[in-house]
């Protein structure tokens, strides 16, 4: 599948572990962790809850809450047994802060050139994502056309839920076949497509046949 000007009015994106190599950035990240922490053994719990605000996430994708922004961290809070407050100082610097002084190192080759393109054929660019983005899109170089986040107060669900597909249709006054979602996980960014009826392609390290994937973004123009 390749995006084609005049009937794809508007790409959407997955972030993490689709517009940059995560597994780069979090290898990163990790040594400055150990640095960070070496010289800080008094704080090392802040590695636990990394961990739990990460993994509670994963566990509670399909949990329908009634405020995910502020839930997400009162589940690790809980885990970890540290005040709310505690986790989002955490999480603001190791997930949302240091990573930006990584990222322009971890883009894919191809994406900045892609995103180029899509303007010059006036095609919709679309942020899609489970975090807020556009510190992110800023960091990686990158200029997008809206943002749309699973924690905004009128989506308040994670992937795979469509909620945020069907806001996008809604918003932006286009119909699914007029979209292409471009993710990379069929667990979430898959599945959240197929229930919206959107078409989609997984970017991967390796091809599969039973998925509409691929590996470069230099040939999806």
């Amino acid at each position: 599948m390749e995006i084609q000007p005049g009937k794809t009015k508007a790409v959407i994106f997955d972030v993490d572990g689709t517009l940059y190599d995560q597994k780069k950035l979090r290898t990163l990240i990790a040594k400055k962790l150990l640095t960070h922490y070496l010289i800080r053994p008094h704080r090392f719990r802040d590695l636990e809850i990394i961990h739990h605000f990460r993994k509670e996430r994963e566990n509670n994708h399909s949990k329908p809450v009634r405020d995910l922004a502020e839930e997400q961290y009162l589940w690790a809070a809980e885990k970890a047994g540290v005040p709310v407050a505690k986790v989002k100082e955490v999480i603001d610097l190791w997930i949302f802060q240091k990573p930006l002084q990584i990222l322009p190192a971890c883009v894919y080759d191809g994406v900045r050139e892609l995103f180029a393109n899509l303007a010059e054929h006036e095609i919709t660019r679309i942020i899609f994502s489970d975090y807020p983005a556009q510190d992110k899109i800023k960091a990686m170089g990158l200029e997008a056309d809206g943002f749309i986040c699973a924690t905004d107060p009128e989506i308040n669900r994670l992937k795979p839920h469509p909620r945020g597909l069907e806001i996008i249709m809604k918003r932006w006054a286009l119909s699914p076949e007029q979209l292409l979602f471009i993710g990379d996980r069929d667990d979430r960014d898959g599945e959240c497509a197929r229930r919206a009826g959107v078409p989609y392609l997984l970017r991967v390290d390796k091809l599969a046949r039973d998925l509409p994937c691929f590996t470069s973004f230099a040939n999806l123009f």
